[in-house]
């Protein structure tokens, strides 16, 4: 929802880059990495101190792989990704706690060659930041609290998006006269 706030203040066209934490086996909140298409984080200490063995984490990445593959061919409603060679692509997220994910997206939509890339977010982590730094050409953050809790207290309504939500937005945004509801 916030991608499509900022790509109705910028005038700019929004689809969807279909990203997927890799959650630790038994809390699936707490991430040990991320995946976007062909790209990958993963924390390779943070599992050894868990004691993730390989098999519990090519479980993870199998189940989110379908995941990620499900709700791509949803959302995608059998288009093509855009064109983003020599394009600025700015990538928008409701806030990030550690980064995985967006770095995941960001090495994903670097593979495709655009003239830059820019992270938007209202709200991040300065460890996020941190690491998110190296992978980006720019970054807005409206909000980097100390201590940062979670993305989630920074908003009245932080209930997950449907499936149907994400379609509807999406079909808005690509219909030739789009109107803000």
């Amino acid at each position: 929802m916030v991608g499509a706030e900022v790509a109705e203040a910028l005038n700019a066209p929004l689809d969807v880059l279909v990203v997927r934490k890799l959650g630790v086996p038994w809390q699936p909140e707490l991430a040990v990495g991320a995946i976007a298409g062909g790209s990958w984080v993963i924390d390779y200490q943070f599992i050894s101190d868990l004691r993730i063995s390989n098999r519990e984490l090519e479980e993870v990445i199998e189940r989110e792989r379908r995941e990620m593959a499900r709700r791509q061919k949803l959302y995608r409603d059998d288009l093509p990704a855009p064109d983003l060679c020599g394009r600025t692509v700015v990538l928008v997220d409701d806030g990030l706690a550690t980064g995985s994910t967006m770095i995941a997206a960001a090495r994903h939509v670097r593979t495709v060659g655009p003239r830059k890339i820019i992270v938007a977010v209202p709200v991040a982590s300065s460890q996020a930041f941190t690491r998110l730094k190296r992978e980006v050409d720019d970054y807005i953050c409206l909000a980097q609290p100390e201590p940062f809790f979670s993305v989630g207290e920074w908003y009245d309504d932080f209930r997950q998006v449907s499936d149907r939500e994400v379609q509807e937005i999406l079909r808005h945004h690509r219909s030739p006269v789009a109107t803000v509801p």
